[in-house]
């Protein structure tokens, strides 16, 4: 993807890459990300909300009357994902930080009308988070897909930033006797809690038990 000028990494550009691959990659396995507006007001708003990402495209979702996807539509925003992969442990202070991977995606939101994408988009949200689910549940409505709202985002405009490594400690510090590394970081499922009004024959589908074994 061609660097723009909202998408130069101008502190550390070493870190920066605007390889496809690499931002869908991001996108992909982020759960939250965070979109960021300026409302009817004036004033600015983050959210943050669940994404997914079809082709060269990310999809949100909200309440039809949420002001955040209201605003957004036809309107600039900016949309980041962030996975912590680690956190970095200095021998000084000014040199803790933390491994990541992110993404900043600029662009004009767009709402969706056609009732046919937003089922495909919904759909493909779920089929992100727990894949094999979208067989088992009740379709939307069409009430429903009224009600909602789903607002899609182009990637045309985007970066993301990496670091990954050690601390980077000053020479002088390499002789204090402090721990210094990495702790790392994941994302992991804990557990399957049953909802209390599960039907009591009903057990725990297998891509949710293979989820968290």
């Amino acid at each position: 993807m061609p660097e723009q000028s909202r998408t130069k990494l101008r502190r550390k550009p070493r870190r920066g890459s605007h390889d496809r691959d690499v931002l869908n990659g991001i996108l992909d396995e982020a759960v939250v990300c965070h979109l960021g507006i300026t409302d009817e007001g004036g004033l600015p708003v983050v959210t943050p909300t669940l994404h997914v990402r079809v082709e060269n495209r990310v999809y949100v979702h909200g309440s039809a009357a949420s002001r955040t996807l209201r605003s957004s539509n036809h309107s600039d925003i900016c949309l980041t994902a962030t996975l912590i992969d680690g956190l970095v442990l200095g021998r000084s202070a000014m040199h803790h930080s933390a491994n990541y991977r992110s993404v900043m995606l600029f662009g004009k939101g767009e709402q969706v009308e056609d009732s046919q994408e937003k089922r495909d988009a919904l759909k493909a949200l779920i089929e992100k988070l727990i894949p094999g689910r979208w067989a088992d549940i009740r379709q939307p409505t069409d009430q429903e897909l009224r009600a909602t709202s789903v607002l899609r985002i182009p990637i045309d405009e985007a970066s993301a930033k990496i670091r990954n490594g050690p601390p980077m400690d000053d020479e002088a510090d390499l002789e204090l006797p402090v721990w210094a590394g990495v702790v790392g970081m994941r994302q992991v499922f804990d557990g399957a809690r049953p909802d209390q009004h599960l039907l009591r024959d009903v057990t725990c589908p297998e891509y949710i038990a293979d989820l968290i074994s």
